[in-house]
């Protein structure tokens, strides 16, 4: 895993305001949670953390802060829908040799058999592992992945002092016939006609005739 150093600024005011203004002078508003004592707010400059999480999503933080230094690690990360700038994110103090669960992302390396699809069922594999030797990423190797061949969680190797969160027996990826292209055809129209049923139906709802009130149903003529 990386390791960075960055300032945090204490914030002292909050609200929509404040944090606009703060992402406005490129900077992140942030929240660091953790070891029981009360959260605490910061601001963090904003090039310099999307730098830092752009190649680990795991990066250990030093925090230099009024009172010292902090070391955290991302929580949650909110971005911006469109532009993907770091909009918050909250953060968890941890210590040196202290045991974190994290979601630390999977790598496929390697070449499946020809006419293998790949179908990778989880990106992600949950381990606790050192706060500061954090893996960056977990190779799974897919090299003569067969038909009806699979990989689970238990087969993927951890680096030594990691160890397994998620179930063992969940597959993480799985070698699938490739279609062929009849197949293919075959679903494309079935999946046009469920789309064309409602439609049809609506259609010959809208064309089918009025029906007439019977006379002897006709309501009655009132006096003036």
């Amino acid at each position: 895993m990386s390791e960075v150093r960055i300032v945090a600024e204490t914030r002292t005011v909050f609200g929509k305001g404040p944090a606009r203004r703060a992402r406005a002078a490129g900077k992140v508003p942030a929240v660091l949670y953790g070891h029981g004592d009360k959260p605490r707010h910061f601001s963090l400059p904003g090039h310099e953390l999307m730098l830092a999480l752009k190649h680990d999503s795991n990066v250990l933080l030093t925090l230099q802060t009024d009172d010292g230094e902090q070391l955290a690690l991302p929580k949650v990360v909110v971005r911006h829908p469109i532009r993907r700038t770091v909009e918050h994110v909250d953060l968890i103090a941890v210590r040196k040799g202290e045991k974190v669960t994290v979601e630390v992302p999977i790598t496929l390396v390697g070449e499946a058999e020809r006419e293998v699809l790949v179908d990778q069922q989880l990106t992600t594999l949950s381990v606790e592992a050192d706060a500061s030797s954090i893996p960056s990423h977990l190779e799974v190797s897919i090299q003569g992945l067969a038909v009806g061949g699979h990989i689970e969680a238990k087969d993927v190797p951890l680096p030594a002092g990691t160890t397994l969160v998620t179930d063992a027996e969940h597959v993480v990826v799985a070698g699938l016939a490739t279609p062929t292209a009849e197949q293919v055809d075959a679903e494309l129209a079935e999946a046009e006609a469920e789309l064309a049923g409602p439609a049809a139906a609506e259609a010959e709802a809208e064309e089918a005739p009025a029906e007439e009130t019977p006379a002897d149903e006709a309501p009655a003529a009132t006096e003036e």
